[in-house]
């Protein structure tokens, strides 16, 4: 339970009806308290609470007022006799529920495994699932600790036999290349003449510079995760979520409790990893592809543009040296160029002549085309054949099939030398040779398409259906079918999944809301832009609208004043004090649950180690410094801590709370009324390869990452997340 509320929610959920006063009797004092506090807190929560501590300090002073006893009486109230075992009976009547039973619990075990545990493993999230299930059946749930008991189990259960059916479908190839993956998982191993095995640390290393040899290292990565044979149905029925986790888990564990494992987990785990990783090579080289391809288009138009502007010099008054050179030449026809026309011009004068009149020869298109074609022949051409080999490009509409065709030509002719195409091959040119290109692409005398030249604009074609995936990969996670975004039970659970999504069913009134809350905000613009100083309706580009930086505002009379009162109170606070004392508040560290099948750390020492991890971790400090200090923590617990319990999701979580709680302690009068409104922006950090998400910076260049700020205005901040710098 929470504990802090304000009046509307205890009066919609503690309020003490008639019927309920009648209930208490001639109770009295704290027992009277006690019993009142004992049936809301029921009715709110569905079971009784652990203890006194459980109880929001709200909600007992709500009641006692109605009850009309002091709040301080609830102290009193015996929490271990049998007074209240009777009172909790007696709730128990008054609601119609009954005691929960092994009867009872084997079923929810049963419930869980088959809606809740396929979706969702984290055992508080679970938790919640049960008390929601054992309300809505009006069964009082059992102790605490029987209830987590019972929970464990099921998920236990759950995992093992999806274990042993992924165990079942590994062959005896892939569960040899799987032990040889951990036999290397610190350096690569030569097995054969021309194959090897890469180590880890080599798996999970990014593409690096954008390149070819960033290419080919990715493609010998997909190779090797490919050649251990994973079956194609190995996960089938199991949820993105729990493959996700399980790869955690084989991350975040190091090779001695890998080895370990029991075989059903070891290779489930490691299976999990190379089917996660085998996807994210797949998109790795995707996006290679992509941003290869733009940059050949980007480069020939830098380096086009480039001599456009050096040669770029217009001759005047050409008409003159035109009348001065042939009075010249009628002058001494037999003359010689350099002794007439050259004293009288000068050969300067007429380079540049020369050199304007051939600049109106050839299109920039042209001169585009041909750097793209000398950079595109000489150097990036080799990765055709080896990336045509590894991936397979699918669409599911027939607009663009001529894309797929063209990727099989390429295919067929990936070994021949062949400057053209044959005559009888089909070969697609609407939807993959833009019309500015087709002269360049087909030869007018022979009427035969040049390959190279077409080689070009497939993959362009390809670039730009790729990137609105109108062009799918197989294997591939982020460029995968469209089809398998949707969950498989989407028409099936249609309304749960809408309810979620909070969207109406029907497509009319999802368009009438759209339409109305245009045209509300429409309306709006046009009242205020009337007379707002700030605000001008531009001619240019029919309409454009002009908004003036506002005047910066003055600066509050007490700011001096509340700041000196802060240093007053708190002086020199230390940060990692500022992140505990949140802890205590908000109890972020809730969130933050093992990856691991079981919890043997006590709350207590987890809670320290945690909030050291998240300090070293926020403040770029690192888990190594912070462990000498004098708190009695090692590096190896901290980086166990590290390892096992912070990752993406928790660490989401923790944002959500502390936000949230900020947003909740605001005073309206100062902040005004909660906003959706942020500001958000990036700025690269250097960073060391070792950093997963380290990649070399195309605009900024250097190896780094990015840091991505989510700021609501002069405010706080909201979210921030550390990106790769290929993303967008």
């Amino acid at each position: 339970m929470k504990q802090n509320w304000d009046l509307e929610e205890l009066i919609e959920h503690f309020t003490v009806i008639p019927e309920e006063m009648r209930l208490l009797g001639n109770r009295y004092g704290g027992t009277r308290l006690g019993f009142a506090v004992l049936l809301k807190v029921f009715q709110y929560q569905g079971r009784f609470p652990k203890g006194k501590q459980e109880i929001s300090k709200d909600v007992i002073q709500y009641i006692a007022k109605q009850v009309d006893v002091p709040a301080d009486l609830f102290q009193a109230y015996d929490w271990d006799g049998r007074s209240i075992k009777y009172h909790r009976a007696q709730i128990r009547d008054y609601m119609g529920f009954r005691d929960s039973t092994l009867t009872d619990m084997e079923q929810v075990k049963s419930w869980l495994q088959a809606n809740i545990l396929p979706q969702e493993l984290q055992i508080d999230r679970v938790r919640k699932h049960v008390l929601h299930y054992l309300r809505k059946q009006q069964i009082v749930p059992p102790a605490h600790d029987h209830l987590e008991r019972n929970i464990k189990s099921a998920i236990y259960q759950y995992e093992d036999r999806i274990s042993q059916s992924i165990y079942s479908k590994l062959s005896d190839h892939s569960q040899s290349k799987l032990d040889t993956f951990i036999r290397t998982w610190s350096h690569t191993e030569q097995i054969e003449k021309d194959q090897t095995i890469l180590s880890f640390r080599e798996l999970v290393s990014d593409p690096g510079r954008i390149g070819l040899d960033s290419l080919f290292q990715e493609i010998e990565k997909l190779r090797t995760v490919r050649d251990i044979q994973l079956p194609p149905n190995l996960f089938y029925g199991v949820s993105p979520k729990m493959i996700r986790t399980y790869r955690q888990r084989a991350v975040s564990e190091d090779i001695r409790e890998l080895r370990r494992h029991p075989d059903p987990i070891r290779y489930t785990l490691l299976a999990a990893f190379i089917w996660c990783r085998g996807r994210e090579i797949t998109d790795n080289l995707v996006e290679l592809i992509i941003e290869i391809v733009h940059r050949i288009g980007a480069r020939a138009e830098r380096k086009v543009e480039k001599e456009f502007l050096r040669d770029f010099r217009k001759v005047s008054g050409k008409t003159n040296v035109l009348f001065r050179m042939a009075e010249k030449a009628v002058e001494q026809p037999d003359g010689i160029v350099r002794d007439v026309l050259f004293p009288v011009v000068g050969e300067d004068k007429l380079k540049d002549i020369v050199k304007e009149m051939k600049r109106t020869g050839p299109s920039y298109k042209q001169k585009v085309h041909t750097v793209m074609r000398s950079s595109y022949g000489t150097h990036y051409r080799r990765m055709v054949p080896a990336l045509l080999d590894i991936l397979e490009f699918q669409s599911n509409n027939d607009v663009h099939r001529p894309v797929i065709d063209a990727i099989d030509l390429l295919t067929q002719y990936k070994l021949t030398n062949q400057y053209t195409y044959n005559e009888t091959d089909y070969i697609p040119i609407e939807g993959i040779v833009k019309p500015g290109w087709i002269d360049t692409v087909i030869d007018k005398e022979t009427n035969r398409v040049n390959r190279m030249n077409y080689e070009i604009c497939v993959l362009q074609a390809l670039r730009d259906r790729l990137r609105c995936k109108e062009v799918w990969v197989v294997g591939a996670d982020r460029y995968r079918n469209p089809e398998e975004d949707l969950p498989k039970d989407f028409e099936q659970n249609r309304e749960k999944h809408y309810e979620a999504l909070c969207k109406p069913l029907e497509v009319q009134t999802l368009i009438h809301e759209l339409k109305q809350s245009m045209n509300t905000a429409l309306e709006k613009l046009n009242r205020s832009v009337k007379n707002n100083s700030k605000v001008r309706i531009l001619s240019k580009g029919n309409g454009w609208i002009s908004v003036s930086p506002l005047q910066a505002q003055a600066e509050p009379v007490n700011l001096n004043l509340v700041k000196a009162e802060v240093m007053k109170r708190w002086p020199m606070t230390n940060l990692l004090d500022i992140l505990k004392e949140a802890d205590l508040r908000v109890h972020l560290t809730d969130v933050f649950q093992t990856l691991g099948n079981r919890e043997i750390l006590d709350k207590e020492t987890l809670q320290r180690r945690l909030i050291l991890c998240l300090y070293g971790l926020g403040t770029n400090t690192g888990l190594k410094r912070i462990a000498a200090g004098e708190h009695g923590e090692s590096y190896k617990d901290l980086l166990y801590v590290r390892r096992k319990f912070i990752h993406k999701e928790n660490l989401r979580q923790a944002i959500s709370k502390v936000t949230n709680a900020i947003l909740d302690a605001r005073v309206t009068e100062v902040w005004g009324e909660g906003t959706t409104a942020c500001a958000s922006d990036s700025k690269k950090f250097g960073a060391w390869d070792q950093n997963l998400l380290t990649e070399w910076h195309i605009r900024y260049r250097g190896r780094g990452v990015m840091i991505y700020w989510h700021v609501e205005k002069n405010s706080t901040c909201i979210y921030s997340q550390l990106k790769s710098c290929s993303s967008s």
